[in-house]
């Protein structure tokens, strides 16, 4: 959340989510919910790559997204 411009997503009653960055959440739902896990790793890598780091980290930083609250018990 430290790198997200807007400090993260908005909950319903307008709070900041403190579990959701702004890019994910906004106004209580996600940006994008038809965005599956594959999906999710696949944008992260992408991006990762895009700010340098070679393949095989990205590959490395998504293996805790299927931890994550929203992609539980989605693999």
């Amino acid at each position: 959340m430290s790198r997200d411009t807007q400090k993260g997503g908005t909950n319903a009653d307008g709070s900041k989510s403190a579990m959701y960055c702004s890019q994910c959440y906004q106004n209580w739902k996600f940006t994008r919910p038809d965005l599956t896990l594959d999906g999710m790793k696949d944008i992260v890598r992408g991006k990762m790559r895009e700010m340098g780091f070679p393949g095989f980290l990205a590959g490395l930083f998504t293996r805790n997204i299927p931890k994550l609250k929203r992609w539980k018990g989605t693999a």
